[in-house]
């Protein structure tokens, strides 16, 4: 019988050679025949994740852990996998053991501060994260991670003083300079210009980043009243953006219209048994219409959590959709004439175990996911109890703060003032149609009056979700809950009325929009 290094050399040189289905057979061997050799069940795991199997890489984990109980290596690796299987709440258990750890290498800090991150562990991940600074001050990405996370935390200051020093290692980074420009209100005395048309011409070459500081600069422009050359900047800015993307927004409109017509008043009206939760309040409409406000709002009470912005109503209709026909829809429209058949107890029961945050069991949840407003008609069904509420703003108001805002990996409408504006007819048209053909279901919050008068609107908006008033709903601003949104840092402040009518700044800029939107009505 060969001995445990020999075949461990063996399955490397497989490995090495691109033959996995050898290595882990050989793998196999190894560890049948010397299951006490550690490197055995280590290479096992690394075998399983790079063919995505992160279950079995768990399981040759835990035997190892089994010959090295506690090892902090072993855990870390233990809690990548069951994060990557998807296998949350088991991860948060396995960081909760590893929360004293204090690593002697950066790189090892700042890779499990990264998974605390993505399990939403931000307090923690903080920790890693400064420890990863302390170890190499000159690494500029450390402090950028510092920064996400005092952020999320809603440590503004404490955002800033990390982000200046990651820019002093590198004046070109892009995200440090955006993040920046976005966590205060400059002045003409007190910012951040001249240190970004430094770093405007250093991306020169960069589209990507160029295009960041475009955003950062119209941002700190506008906050200083030079309204034109921001604008100049943000055109720029969404450009690029727009030039790098490929996306038919006529796509989209065809699929908005497709659901209006799928979904009449007649297919709303069958008597179809949905899922009995009463768990679910959704907060739907266009982003940067007060989304964000209103789930703090009602997380804020003591019987409601945040769910953030879930992905889990789209994810359950796919695979509710897929067992209509046995197989997954061919494209959008696939899924929409589909949709109208699926087991609807199913896809509500499948959402809310999908969407329910982890931890403490309360009596609702809160998603905010804007895009749901797609699915109003299938949430109803689907979960007949749920509540949903619609948020509503000045349109010219709403598509100007949509243009603004850099988003990442959604709203691809955004970049274009035509594609925007047609975009945002058709999401009304959608929208009147939900409120003709299921009316009283839906309730609205207009931005305008949450943040002018709030104490009526939030009375009102807790009374149609069935909760009592708390005095902490009104002050919102100290819910300690972490946001991860384009909001972040208003919401960690009272209401405020200047962003009303602040598109008239650049009504001329603006023109393509108004007219659209005037043609439409």
């Amino acid at each position: 019988m060969s001995t445990a290094p020999e075949l461990e050399s063996e399955v490397r040189r497989l490995s090495q050679a691109g033959q996995l289905r050898e290595a882990a057979e050989a793998c196999d061997r190894l560890n049948q025949q010397h299951p006490d050799f550690l490197p055995g069940w280590i290479t096992a795991s690394d075998l399983a994740l790079r063919v995505n199997e992160p279950l079995i890489s768990v399981r040759a984990i835990d035997q190892a852990l089994r010959l090295a109980p506690g090892r902090p290596e072993l855990l870390v690796r233990r809690l990548d996998s069951l994060a990557r299987a998807g296998e949350t709440q088991a991860a948060v258990d396995t960081a909760q053991l590893l929360d004293d750890l204090e690593f002697e290498t950066a790189p090892a800090a700042s890779s499990f501060a990264l998974l605390l991150s993505r399990l939403g562990l931000h307090e923690q991940a903080r920790k890693h994260f400064a420890r990863a600074c302390e170890l190499e001050p000159e690494n500029g990405q450390h402090h950028y991670n510092l920064a996400s996370q005092e952020r999320y935390l809603g440590n503004r200051d404490a955002a800033v003083a990390a982000l200046e020093r990651c820019i002093a290692c590198r004046p070109g980074d892009s995200d440090a300079h955006l993040m920046r420009a976005g966590l205060r209100d400059q002045t003409a005395e007190q910012n951040n210009i001249e240190s970004l048309l430094n770093a405007y011409e250093l991306t020169r070459d960069a589209p990507r980043d160029r295009l960041r500081v475009c955003y950062a600069l119209a941002k700190e422009l506008e906050d200083i009243g030079d309204y034109d050359r921001a604008f100049k900047y943000l055109e720029e800015g969404s450009t690029l953006r727009r030039k790098g993307m490929q996306y038919t927004p006529e796509k989209d409109l065809h699929a908005i219209e497709m659901i209006r017509a799928t979904f009449s008043r007649e297919v709303l009206e069958r008597d179809i048994e949905g899922h009995v939760s009463a768990e679910p309040i959704f907060v739907i409409g266009m982003p940067r219409t007060g989304t964000t406000i209103v789930e703090r709002i009602l997380s804020s009470h003591s019987v409601v959590r945040s769910a953030g912005e879930s992905k889990a109503f789209a994810v359950q209709l796919v695979n509710a959709c897929s067992n209509v026909e046995g197989r997954p829809p061919d494209d959008v429209g696939g899924l929409i004439t589909r949709s109208i058949n699926v087991d609807f107890v199913a896809l509500g029961e499948g959402y809310v175990n999908d969407a329910r945050p982890i931890g403490e069991r309360v009596a609702h949840f809160v998603d905010k996911m804007p895009l749901n407003f797609l699915y109003a008609g299938l949430i109803h069904q689907a979960l007949p109890k749920a509540k949903i509420v619609l948020l509503e703003r000045d349109p010219m108001d709403t598509c100007f703060a949509i243009y603004k805002t850099l988003f990442e990996g959604v709203y691809p409408y955004s970049y274009d003032l035509v594609e925007l504006a047609n975009y945002f007819v058709a999401y009304k048209r959608l929208v009147k149609h939900w409120q003709d053909v299921m009316p009283g279901v839906l309730h609205v919050v207009r931005y305008e009056e949450i943040v002018t008068d709030p104490q009526p609107v939030i009375e009102d908006l807790l009374q149609y979700c069935s909760l009592s008033f708390e005095q902490s709903c009104r002050e919102f601003f100290n819910n300690p809950e972490v946001s991860t949104t384009a909001s972040t840092v208003q919401v960690r402040s009272d209401v405020f009325t200047s962003s009303i009518g602040k598109w008239k700044n650049y009504a001329a800029q603006l023109e393509p929009v108004a007219e659209i939107l005037e043609n439409a009505q």
